[in-house]
């Protein structure tokens, strides 16, 4: 299973969910606390839910990030996972922070602290414009995905508001 964080324009949310249902079968959609944000788990590989949300023209998604993993939103547990997540990787990375609806956790600090962590256990060398890997942290509340994504993962779409 994967879970993805999918934003669209607030008061999109309707339309992104039926997109999602379109494009992914099998996928449950869920909204959240903040307006133009949604949690949604596929049943198809992470592969296979790229390819086709990227063949799929969309109105309302504006992102969507794939995640690994849920977990409590604490730095140590954060931390964990991500090292276990970057195991065997090869080349460079780079760690990306969302925060929302938890006013302990700082985006930098996740940051530096998770690549620090990295760096530490495996010796890969950071690199924040063009990495070979992106290490995903969204924090929502006391719960916290975590993902590591190769280039091209992370799902960017235009839309027409």
């Amino acid at each position: 299973m994967v879970v993805l964080i999918v934003t669209c324009p607030p008061g999109r949310e309707g339309d992104a969910i039926l997109e999602l249902e379109w494009a992914l079968e099998g996928v449950r959609v869920r909204g959240t606390d903040w307006r133009g944000l949604l949690i949604a788990e596929s049943l198809l590989s992470k592969e296979e839910t790229i390819e086709r949300l990227k063949r799929f023209e969309t109105q309302a998604i504006q992102r969507v990030v794939l995640l690994d993993l849920l977990v409590l939103a604490s730095p140590e547990v954060i931390e964990q996972r991500a090292i276990e997540l970057m195991r065997g990787k090869k080349g460079t990375f780079a760690v990306r922070a969302r925060v929302r609806g938890n006013k302990r956790l700082k985006e930098k600090d996740l940051e530096r602290s998770v690549g620090a962590a990295v760096v530490k256990a495996y010796g890969l060398k950071v690199n924040l414009t063009d990495p070979d890997w992106t290490v995903v942290i969204e924090v929502l509340g006391k719960k916290a995905g975590v993902g590591v994504l190769g280039r091209n993962e992370i799902l960017r779409f235009q839309v027409v508001e």
